[in-house]
């Protein structure tokens, strides 16, 4: 086996780099997963633009799909040569937090088990997925086995996009019957829409401005889409589309301070914002919005879940053919155009939805 492997680095602000690396070591609980399909997230753009810091020198990306190189020497239940993923997440299983169902925000190693968004590690605090082979931390809880009958492409969403944007629904605790207004149509938005779909909503309101985004809602499971730039208040359209009501369900899936804002105000009293967006900067939370407090609207957030069993529910899903999540892989690139990739990606070029990116 070879010593040294392409991988895409942060290398300064404006600068991820493809170089050669070190293919890291094996330890006991780990595995070394050869990746043969990866993507780009907007989180990759934000380390990118410097909005997200992490050490020079980190290799990039959290959404792996490959095959398992070596396994380390405790690790039971796979075998070397198994097609598998990798949640974007990958706690270790037994903190404090982890046994409280808070994977994402595992503390292993703490005093006492939490940590904010501890289980964020391929591209933040540890080597990522953009690169020829990638360390998978704590393989037991992480490796998921993909079925024979499912490609790549199939199962790409499912590391972090797809889960993602099926806890904004899961937080926003849908019902059948419900009405529900997810603003943002990126690759998350998308995935939120089919997840309000799939949980019973009788009508999905996308709110977006790209025509194709819109017409991909559709496909995703809208009912109704809505062009905040062609109507003259957004808030207003959703109150008259609703009859003044208000939805019950508002999904945030940009991080913005106004599409936070459009939420709050789009859903009737009682109603549950469920908030998606990495927000930079003070968010605000308007009074009268909050009807001062007393309008028993709930605001929730959430890091993508990630773990085996919820890669396993999510392959399921795609198995199933309930959504075609395929249809969001717009562009493919070879990890040596990694760059190229990153240009169009990051300055949304071209209809870009997601990209494959193949070794």
């Amino acid at each position: 086996m070879a010593q040294m492997m392409k991988a895409a680095v942060f290398v300064e602000k404006g600068r991820i780099v493809l170089e050669d690396k070190k293919i890291p070591d094996v330890g006991p609980n780990d595995a070394l997963m050869r990746v043969t399909t990866t993507t780009i997230c907007g989180t990759d753009i934000h380390i990118l633009k410097g909005e997200y810091p992490v050490e020079k020198g980190l290799t990039i990306g959290h959404e792996p799909v490959g095959v398992i190189e070596k396994l380390g020497s405790a690790v039971k239940g796979f075998r070397e040569g198994q097609r598998v993923i990798a949640g974007a997440i990958t706690p270790s299983g037994w903190s404090n937090a982890c046994l409280c169902g808070f994977c994402s925000q595992d503390g292993a190693g703490t005093p006492h088990g939490w940590k904010a968004i501890g289980g964020w590690k391929f591209g933040n605090t540890i080597d990522g997925c953009q690169a020829e082979y990638v360390l998978v931390p704590d393989a037991m809880a992480n490796l998921a086995p993909i079925p024979d009958d499912l490609s790549d492409e199939e199962v790409l969403m499912c590391p972090d996009i797809m889960s993602t944007g099926f806890v904004g629904a899961e937080n926003g605790g849908i019902k059948i019957g419900d009405t529900v207004v997810v603003f943002a149509q990126g690759p998350i938005g998308l995935c939120a829409t089919a997840g309000a779909k799939l949980m019973g909503a009788s009508r999905i309101i996308a709110v977006d401005t790209v025509p194709a985004r819109l017409e991909m809602a559709r496909r995703m499971g809208a009912d109704e889409v809505v062009d905040f730039k062609a109507s003259n208040n957004v808030v207003e359209t959703i109150l008259e589309m609703t009859n003044g009501r208000g939805c019950d369900v508002a999904i945030e899936a940009l991080g913005l301070q106004a599409t936070f804002e459009w939420a709050l105000r789009s859903i009737r009293p009682g109603g549950t914002l469920s908030s998606l967006g990495v927000y930079s900067g003070d968010l605000k939370i308007p009074l009268d919005a909050y009807a001062a407090g007393l309008g028993e609207k709930t605001i929730r957030s959430a890091l993508c879940p990630g773990g085996k069993e919820r890669m396993r529910r999510m392959m399921e899903v795609v198995r199933a053919r309930r959504v075609d999540f395929k249809a969001l892989v717009t562009h493919r690139y070879s990890l040596d155009q990694i760059e190229d990739a990153y240009e169009l990606f990051a300055n949304q070029r071209d209809g870009v939805l997601k990209v494959a990116i193949t070794t």
